[in-house]
């Protein structure tokens, strides 16, 4: 699989573009800043983006949802829970000092337990509540990517509206940390991990 990560807009969220080698399929993971940015890089790497999936609704993670789903009609994908989110995106970079264009809304909701498949590539979805109520993981063969439910060697805030420290520890340990050791851990912020490292080190979560 193609794999690629930029670190986008003032808060430097971490946008992921994977992509199907042989069909040229791909999805497009927390597009948050500089859409057109992002859609160089998919045209460096010929690739199509069939869907657009936010990890959470936070405007830092899906603000550049509107240029991309404009530019290439992939279908926006969130949970049910965050959706609302995406009609405030304006109002809460406001209050960050910010700015940021509000998203079109969800296409294709996930609530956890489905396949995301493009080209001959699959990502599963896993619900990892607690940094947001409706915060999502997506898991391929051999990594992960999680938003901002874990960090290397923290975690995300969870003093935000809807958030939630105790389900944010139970979907750290629940339901990535089970994923297997080896498992790479692309994060919303920051570099990568992997979840044997976390489970050995994290201050937060690890210690299992």
């Amino acid at each position: 699989m193609i794999i690629r990560s930029l670190a986008v807009g003032p808060i430097m969220a971490n946008c992921f573009i994977a992509g199907c080698e042989k069909t040229r399929e791909a999805v497009v993971i927390d597009p948050g800043d500089e859409g057109d940015r992002i859609l160089m890089a998919l045209a460096e790497e010929k690739l199509t983006v069939k869907y657009i999936l936010n990890t959470h609704g936070h405007f830092d993670h899906v603000a550049a949802n509107r240029r991309l789903k404009e530019v290439t009609g992939a279908e926006i994908c969130i949970h049910p829970d965050d959706a609302p989110m995406l009609g405030q995106l304006a109002s809460m970079a406001m209050s960050f000092g910010l700015r940021a264009e509000n998203s079109p809304p969800c296409d294709l909701p996930l609530r956890g337990g489905e396949e995301i498949r493009f080209g001959e590539e699959v990502l599963k979805v896993i619900h990892t509540p607690g940094h947001s109520p409706g915060g999502l993981s997506f898991a391929g063969d051999g990594f992960v990517f999680v938003g901002d439910t874990l960090f290397a060697g923290s975690i995300g805030r969870t003093d935000l509206p809807g958030g939630s420290y105790n389900t944010l520890i139970a979907s750290i340990r629940e339901r990535l940390f089970p994923l297997g050791d080896a498992v790479r851990v692309y994060c919303g912020h920051g570099p990568d991990t992997t979840i044997g490292s976390e489970k050995r080190f994290n201050p937060f979560a690890g210690g299992v």
